[in-house]
C-alpha cells in the first residue's frame, strides 16, 4: 500500500513538474531532462510510468475533461456561466490545467488531436444549453449547437488574450463581461435577471 501510494506521488509529481515546463516553454521545446531535474526522481521512475514526453502530454490533457465538472445549479444558463468562470479561476492557479489548454491551442508535433478540449468542451455547453431550452431558459430562435461553440471560441480567445496581457490575472472578469454581452441574445428576458456573471461565491473564496 505505501509503495502504491508513492508511486501516486511520483506520478503526480511527474506531471506537475511538466505541467509547469510545458506551460513556460510548450511542447516542442521542453525536454525529458528539465522535467526530471524538476521532480528529483530517477529517469528510471519517470520511464515507470511514462515511456514518453508525448505519454506525459496525453496524460496532461486528460485535465481538461476532469476541469468539466458542471456545477449544480437549477438555472443550466447558470450553470454554463459558473462552469466558464470556474474554469477561467482554475487556470489562475492550476498549472496542470493550465498545460492542458496549452497543448491543446498551440500547434506542435503533438500527435494527440488538439480539437479533443474543444470537442469536450463543446458538448458539456451543448448539454447544458440543451436542457436550459428545455426549461425555457433559451430564447427561441437561438441554435444551441452555434451558440455553444461560439461560447467555446470565445473562451479560448479570451483566455489567450488574458494571458498576454495580464498572465491571466483578469481572466474571470473577461469571462463576466463576456457574458453580460452575450446574455440579451440568448436568454429569455425573464432569465437574465435571475443569472449572475461573477465567480461563484464558493469559487471565489478558494
Amino acid at each position: 500500500m505505501a509503495q502504491q501510494e508513492r508511486g501516486k506521488r511520483s506520478r503526480r509529481s511527474i506531471l506537475e513538474a511538466a505541467a509547469q515546463v510545458f506551460d513556460e516553454r510548450g511542447y516542442d521545446a521542453a525536454s525529458t531532462n528539465e522535467i526530471l531535474a524538476r521532480t528529483g526522481l530517477t529517469r528510471g521512475s519517470l520511464y515507470h510510468h511514462f515511456p514518453s514526453k508525448e505519454a506525459i502530454a496525453s496524460a496532461l490533457l486528460e485535465a481538461h475533461n476532469e476541469a468539466l465538472e458542471v456545477p449544480d445549479q437549477p438555472l443550466r444558463l447558470q450553470a454554463a456561466i459558473d462552469l466558464t468562470l470556474q474554469f477561467a479561476e482554475r487556470l489562475q492557479h492550476d498549472s496542470v490545467l493550465r498545460a492542458s489548454v496549452r497543448l491543446a491551442v498551440e500547434q506542435t508535433s503533438l500527435s494527440v488531436p488538439p480539437e479533443t478540449a474543444y470537442e469536450q468542451s463543446k458538448k458539456t455547453m451543448i448539454e447544458l444549453l440543451q436542457q436550459g431550452a428545455e426549461q425555457g431558459e433559451i430564447l427561441p430562435a437561438v441554435n444551441v449547437q452555434e451558440a455553444a461553440a461560439t461560447i467555446v471560441g470565445a473562451f479560448t480567445g479570451l483566455q489567450i488574450m488574458s494571458q498576454a496581457y495580464s498572465k491571466r490575472a483578469d481572466l474571470t472578469e473577461r469571462v463576466a463581461v463576456f457574458w453580460r454581452f452575450l446574455l440579451p441574445g440568448l436568454a429569455t428576458p425573464g432569465v437574465i435577471g435571475r443569472l449572475r456573471t461573477t465567480v461563484p461565491p464558493a469559487a471565489a473564496n478558494t
